[in-house]
């Protein structure tokens, strides 16, 4: 028993109703111009104290409000967001954006004539069904205090009988409404999904939104990841370095501290760079994103004043490399050369190349591999890093270690980039 009141008269069954009777007031504006429609239709001055003519101008509203949700696309959110906080229905299996598609407005059309038609009907009985009830129960006390002077009963109902059953009758046409309103409740939470869900176009844009983020949250990853690790790493071997020979060579500690204090500064200047594309409505950040052409003399300035001994060929005009190509080869080679100063250590001599052959720009990083390149934990990331950017510009990437040179074991990074490669706005600084 208490299950089925539950079912009638329960948290849920109420909202629900409050939905029901939402549908039935935004029915009503439908019903007076439906109103306008059926009174000279019919000749008749007076359609609101005719409740057949009330019925017909609710009949000929609903078509309205079908043309209404079909014309105006954002009917679909707003309904479903109704039907999320009343209804009770999963926010995954709604749709959250306005209609679009064909599809998707006459689908968004039929549920709004069904939310105004069921809405009208419960709102007209939750009006008209309560007094009755009321009445019917207080009619027996209401004769027996004043009789027939003040209830004018018909001849038909003026029995004992019907006097007392009609409390019951009362308590059950209350129960008729509750449940009406229960099931009509039921029936729009249960076909919701089907008509205010998603549809195909709706999902696969979900995805490209998803996939569009993703992007952005990979590409804030890998600038940050190779920038700041990079002056982590430099910093922490340049101030190695100055502590060891602080007393024997203050010339090279003043030369180091100088390094530090150029790698953090210019390393603030690019994380302001990368952490402005999260602040809704800035601009990439105030100072420009390094480019090969302009700023490879500095990274390999501060790299060798961490210790690591460079050497570098550049066989091509880095200022005249496209802006995109510029910048992403320049995270290769600083990438490059960090993994070298964790992996091979100070006083390590690395090559660094950069030529064009065959309408491709080649960057190769060569160091002795003194023992097996480790991951710190929660890294690794450097070389997945570096084949994400030579993939997104068409190019490859090998890495891994190489023939001995001089019996010595040597890592290799090699990456190759088309010159012409066109560049992907999602995915570009």
């Amino acid at each position: 028993m208490s299950r089925f009141l539950g079912l009638l008269f329960g948290r849920r069954a109420r909202r629900r109703w409050i939905h029901l009777i939402l549908g039935g007031a935004l029915a009503m504006p439908y019903v007076f111009v439906g109103q306008l429609v059926v009174g000279p239709a019919t000749n008749s001055r007076y359609v609101f104290n005719d409740l057949p003519l009330q019925l017909l101008s609710f009949t000929v509203g609903l078509p309205l409000a079908a043309l209404t949700a079909a014309l105006f696309p954002l009917t679909r959110p707003l309904e479903a967001g109704a039907v999320r906080s009343l209804c009770g229905v999963d926010a995954g299996l709604l749709a959250h954006g306005p209609a679009r598609s064909r599809a998707a407005k006459g689908r968004a059309a039929a549920w709004f004539t069904l939310h105004l038609g069921f809405g009208g009907i419960i709102s007209g009985m939750s009006l008209a069904v309560p007094p009755f009830a009321g009445f019917l129960t207080a009619l027996p006390l209401l004769v027996w205090l004043g009789g027939a002077r003040l209830v004018d009963l018909p001849e038909a109902l003026d029995r004992t009988w019907v006097l007392a059953l009609a409390p019951v009758a009362g308590m059950a046409t209350l129960v008729a409404l509750a449940g009406c309103a229960a099931v009509c409740g039921s029936l729009l939470a249960r076909w919701a999904p089907a008509l205010l869900g998603p549809t195909p176009e709706d999902r696969l844009a979900a995805v490209e939104a998803r996939a569009a983020d993703l992007a952005v949250r990979n590409r804030l990853a890998r600038e940050l990841h190779d920038s700041v690790g990079h002056a982590l790493s430099a910093v922490t071997l340049q101030a190695s370095a100055a502590r060891r020979v602080l007393d024997t060579d203050p010339e090279f500690a003043r030369e180091a501290l100088a390094a530090i204090e150029d790698t953090t500064r210019r390393t603030v200047g690019e994380l302001d760079a990368v952490l402005g594309v999260l602040r809704d409505g800035d601009t990439p950040g105030t100072a420009p994103a390094p480019t090969l052409g302009a700023d490879l003399d500095g990274l390999l300035h501060r790299t060798r004043a961490g210790g690591l001994r460079v050497t570098a060929r550049v066989d091509a005009d880095a200022g005249a490399l496209p802006p995109v190509l510029s910048r992403e080869a320049y995270r290769i080679v600083q990438e490059g050369l960090s993994n070298a100063l964790k992996h091979a250590g100070e006083r390590v001599s690395v090559t660094l190349r950069i030529v064009i052959a065959e309408g491709d720009l080649e960057i190769s990083v060569e160091n002795p591999l003194t023992h097996a390149p480790t991951c710190r934990p929660g890294g690794g990331h450097g070389l997945r890093g570096i084949a994400d950017r030579a993939r997104l510009l068409g190019g490859t990437m090998e890495a891994g270690p190489a023939e001995a040179v001089a019996a010595q074991s040597v890592w290799t990074l090699r990456v190759r980039l088309p010159m012409t490669c066109p560049p992907t706005p999602r995915e570009r600084p």
